[in-house]
């Protein structure tokens, strides 16, 4: 027996079915995800390395981004952590402008263009531009993270790991201290020996000279293959013997900058550095640092180490030998050298086939004080060390790019296409709409 539907019942069915099905596929996506990446590239999947760090986190993931209300900005950061949550469902991301929280920006160092702090497990890492390659390193150093010393040279006017003082390196350690990097002070005439568990000596331009048997205990540690980070200011001859040791002669004179005007800073010892020079301290480092007061430096061909300029001045600057103070001008005649003038050397030197030595020589003792850890100075100096200490295990993630993101047209068919656009286009649309009003008007 045949039941005949009538077609407005047919089709009441039909809706319902259609619906029901609508329904049904909305319920299930509540309970299951699918997504596909079908762009040339995958430019919105992570790569292989991000995802194998991310499996390598079992606790929460605390991201928070201290950036100004830009919707735009915030959307990017937003769809980046998004491919990371495909991975890791227990990522927090949090935005909060800095100019609400003033004491808090201040207190974290905060500048204008923003920071993103990553938390895991207690420990921080700083990002200011965020992309997959510079979020999966920090990811990489939170997840090895051990804990590490470094000691501080104490006793001769140095600048203190602990000290809240301007020109102290209070900030710089509790900055180490969330990395779980450990800031000791070390005064050699009480402990006369460099502790074993030191993974870096830092020296940062002593008042008074070191005495005989303090440069004898550093040039042994340095013998044996010990990692330091030797700052020194103009003027300094403290730091000569130990200068001497590695290799590296300090210029006469204060190194003045000429284009630091250009930035709005009217003094001219203040030496801006915006181009680094290839080296993995500096690798994708775009961030414009400061340094206060600074002394251009040589390395002697007789050096030990194998040497890489870390860090330059500009064309515009030079070695000042006078006081730097009212209208001050390049002596071509005397003993100034005009720039670009090099201010600090990363140097290695192989102890064994296992073991790189690692120094650094900076000719400025100010740019990690207090007044000026910030912006910048805080990424080059963690840079700095975390080199040093030989925790640079970076995954070099090349950019996504979209293939075949740009038209390259030979003069002929630009010539053809405006032609077409520009003459043949219009004068066809007016031929068309000429012969509708003919069929029209014979009708």
């Amino acid at each position: 027996m045949k039941i005949k539907l009538s077609p407005h019942l047919k089709n009441s069915l039909l809706t319902l079915i259609l619906v029901s099905i609508l329904g049904g596929l909305a319920a299930l996506t509540h309970h299951f995800t699918w997504q596909a990446d079908i762009t040339g590239n995958a430019s919105n999947t992570l790569s292989e390395a991000s995802q194998k760090i991310i499996a390598t986190l079992p606790d929460k993931l605390q991201i928070t981004a201290y950036i100004k209300k830009d919707i735009g900005l915030r959307r990017q950061i937003e769809q980046l952590i998004d491919r990371y949550r495909v991975y890791k469902a227990d990522i927090s991301l949090t935005f909060i402008d800095p100019a609400s929280i003033p004491e808090k920006t201040r207190e974290l160092n905060i500048g204008s263009e923003g920071v993103i702090l990553v938390e895991y497990q207690g420990r921080v890492e700083r990002l200011i531009l965020i992309d997959e390659a510079p979020l999966t390193n920090a990811l990489l150093q939170l997840v090895n993270a051990n804990e590490r010393w470094v000691s501080f040279l104490s006793g001769h006017g140095e600048r203190a790991a602990t000290g809240i003082a301007n020109f102290d390196l209070g900030t710089l350690g509790k900055t180490l201290d969330q990395r779980k990097i450990k800031a000791q002070s070390l005064n050699l005439a009480t402990v006369q020996t460099i502790p074993d568990n030191s993974s870096l000596l830092v020296i940062s331009a002593p008042a008074v000279a070191l005495m005989n048997g303090e440069l004898t205990l550093i040039k042994q540690y340095l013998d044996k293959g010990g990692n330091l980070l030797l700052l020194t200011d103009p003027n300094n001859s403290q730091l000569t013997p130990l200068l001497d040791y590695l290799g590296i002669r300090v210029l006469a004179g204060t190194l003045v900058d000429g284009q630091s005007k250009l930035y709005g800073i009217d003094d001219p010892s203040f030496v801006l550095a915006s181009e680094y020079s290839k080296h993995p301290i500096t690798k994708g480092f775009q961030t414009i640092t400061v340094y206060p007061t600074v002394s251009a430096l040589e390395v002697e061909p007789t050096s030990p180490f194998e040497s890489t300029a870390l860090l330059s001045s500009a064309k515009q600057s030079w070695t000042e030998t006078s006081p730097v103070s009212g209208k001050i001008r390049f002596d071509a005649g005397g003993v100034e050298k005009a720039g670009p003038l090099n201010f600090a050397y990363a140097l290695t030197r192989d102890i064994n086939k296992d073991t790189q030595q690692r120094i650094v020589v900076v000719g400025d003792g100010d740019f990690l004080s207090n007044t000026y850890f910030v912006n910048g100075n805080v990424d080059m100096g963690l840079r700095i060390i975390n080199w040093l200490i030989h925790d640079d295990n970076f995954i070099d993630i090349p950019a996504k790019t979209t293939p075949d993101a740009s038209l390259q047209l030979s003069n002929t068919a630009i010539a053809v296409i405006s032609f077409g656009f520009l003459i043949m286009l219009p004068v066809l649309l007016l031929a068309t709409g000429f012969w509708v009003w003919r069929r029209r008007n014979r009708r």
